[in-house]
């Protein structure tokens, strides 16, 4: 892979003559592809910034849906795949990770590490504001307008959304510190990711200060309770600040009542952020993203492409819909960096609205993922594994030896029990209890002691271990899903 640092001169050619076989699919060697990305016009000099940035987003912008062989009228690529049958495109789609992964390795090496600045990557500048106000589109704010980033991971899109919500309320926070601030109480649910809770301890609140809501049989946070806690802070004296509504917990897949959330959030004026590190990707898709419902009256939202979307890490954003926050509450104006004076508009130097001063190249493999697959490609993905995910619902809902932890998944989380024959027949009792506990722990080391598969498990408030199944690889299949049951069943016949 060859890039220069302003596409000027950018040729990527990747030949594969065969694919490893799949197991399941003996034929695999026949799958056969060409990708060839052709280079857009010549960009201006390095050495002559024009006063604004020219006018590329034709060059940068997605089209709704891309087909196998095109030429996109809007695009400078053109993407050629030849495949001798249908599997060819599965291949493909499972390279394609990969290429983007090397593609950004390359501009790591080339040093297109510091985007602090437009003079020192303008094209993927503007390719991330493009990106982000297109999936801002996607969430519902009006136009895409607002501001976003992309971050080091979705821990790191949490906080800036704590930290955002402290400067709006308490903008004096960033020069006196906390102290000038009341005791400050962030809300949460008790199956959210850990990071809001470490976001509370590392920017100052302290973990007290992060209370955790109930939620009902499916994770979902109950409104009511969240009303009643924010009214008794409120009866404590201390200041209610910030309600974080997951949308695609970790464990469950749950996701959060959105609108009813947001009706106490508008009630008490308290910052709504939604956290869809896994569950953004659901708003690609029509038929699924009926589950974020409200997420549009949020104020700042977090959607990991690199989670359901199958970018390869890291590729984080955070959102937000108010524009001009984000530099409000972390801009130091250094002045080596960031002159006022220079000859172009500096509202492209986006490097001083992060903590961080160099980022590394996030946007273009996600860039050059959605120009491929386009936004249908991307809906197709989402769809296939959430199709998946019911489809192994339903293999093992009344299967001899399963039991499910909930009914029915609302995202691609199947969590269920395996109970080997020899505890079929014990009473519910502690030492059945211990002996289920140890169940899912002894299967998954056997399965990657003989290398079959790897599936997670983990326990959940007071119930014991138990199998949490996520598809997010659109190369998964049917047979796949059949196996891994088959291969449960095999291993823990004899515990």
């Amino acid at each position: 892979v060859e890039i220069s640092t302003y596409f000027s001169t950018s040729l990527c050619l990747i030949r594969c003559v065969s694919a490893a076989p799949h197991p399941h699919h003996p034929d695999a060697h026949k799958n056969h592809f060409t990708l060839l990305c052709c280079p857009p016009p010549p960009f201006p000099s390095a050495h002559c910034f024009p006063p604004h940035p020219p006018p590329w987003s034709p060059y940068l912008s997605f089209s709704h849906s891309q087909t196998t062989t095109h030429r996109d009228p809007c695009s400078s690529f053109y993407m050629h795949l030849i495949r001798s049958d249908a599997r060819g495109t599965r291949f493909f789609w499972t390279l394609l990770p990969f290429y983007t992964e090397s593609c950004s390795a390359s501009l790591k090496c080339d040093r297109v590490i510091d985007r602090f600045t437009y003079e020192i990557a303008p094209v993927f500048v503007l390719m991330e504001q493009l990106t982000l106000k297109k999936m801002r589109e996607m969430i519902g704010w009006p136009a895409g307008e607002g501001d976003g980033l992309f971050s080091p991971g979705g821990a790191i899109s949490n906080m800036y959304s704590v930290m955002i919500a402290r400067y709006k309320y308490f903008p004096e926070v960033k020069t006196k510190g906390m102290s000038a601030a009341p005791r400050l109480v962030l809300f949460t649910s008790e199956h959210s990711h850990y990071s809001i809770k470490k976001a509370g301890a590392a920017l100052g609140f302290g973990t007290d200060n992060v209370i955790l809501l109930s939620t009902d049989e499916r994770g979902r946070v109950i409104p009511a309770d969240l009303e009643a806690k924010i009214l008794d802070v409120k009866q404590k004296g201390y200041v209610p600040l910030f309600v974080n509504a997951t949308a695609g917990s970790t464990v469950y897949g749950a996701f959060d009542p959105i609108n009813e959330i947001a009706d106490i959030c508008e009630k008490y004026n308290l910052w709504l952020h939604v956290d869809g590190a896994w569950g953004g990707g659901l708003l690609m898709s029509r038929k699924h993203r009926h589950k974020l419902n409200g997420v549009e009256r949020a104020n700042s939202v977090t959607w990991n492409p690199h989670k359901m979307m199958g970018v390869p890490l890291q590729c984080s954003a955070i959102l937000v819909r108010e524009k001009g926050i984000l530099a409000g509450c972390n801009s130091m104006c250094a002045g080596y960096l960031f002159q006022p004076d220079k000859q172009y508009d500096v509202t492209y130097d986006t490097g001083d609205k992060a903590i961080q001063c160099g980022r590394h190249v996030d946007i273009f493999k996600f860039w050059l993922m959605w120009k491929a697959k386009g936004t249908i490609g991307f809906e197709q993905h989402i769809d296939k594994c959430l199709d998946l995910s019911q489809y192994l619902y339903n293999k093992i809902n009344n299967r001899e030896g399963f039991q499910m932890v909930f009914d029915g998944p609302q995202h691609t989380n199947v969590c269920f029990w395996y109970i080997p024959p020899s505890l079929r027949g014990m009473s519910d009792s502690e030492e059945r209890r211990e002996k289920l506990h140890r169940v899912a722990p002894k299967i998954k080391a056997m399965m990657m002691e003989s290398g079959t598969t790897m599936v997670g498990y983990q326990p959940q408030g007071n119930k014991v271990n138990f199998f949490r199944m996520v598809v997010s690889n659109a190369a998964v299949t049917q047979s796949d899903i059949d196996f891994l049951v088959d291969e449960i069943e095999r291993l823990g016949q004899d515990l």
